[in-house]
């Protein structure tokens, strides 16, 4: 269920103010969150920002595209490794390494 259009949209007043602080000085340190349900504003792009996954800190350079979504979008909380089976480890085996065309 998505937020009500008159509260607006969720964000972090204090990483706002950090954000702020940080472009003003001209810092390109990564400022830390664990804020995922944060939206990204206008005034974010530019910044880097070091959003939690639940194990570490995953710096995320905000750019215009960016504005809209949630801070916990481009911090994966999953790490995929590769689906398995039985199917999956026949067709490891048959294809084999891959070679190079010029050697």
């Amino acid at each position: 269920m998505s937020r009500s259009l008159k509260k607006g949209p969720y964000i972090d007043e204090r990483l706002v103010k950090k954000i702020v602080s940080a472009k003003q000085n001209n810092s390109r340190l990564p400022i830390k969150t664990w804020s995922r349900h944060s939206v990204i504003s206008p005034e974010m792009v530019g910044a880097t920002v070091a959003v939690h996954n639940g194990k570490e800190h995953i710096p995320v350079f905000i750019i215009e595209d960016m504005v809209g979504y949630k801070l916990g979008e481009f911090s994966p909380t999953r790490k995929f490794r590769k689906h398995g089976g039985r199917m999956a480890k026949e067709q490891e085996t048959t294809t084999g390494p891959k070679k190079e065309l010029g050697s």
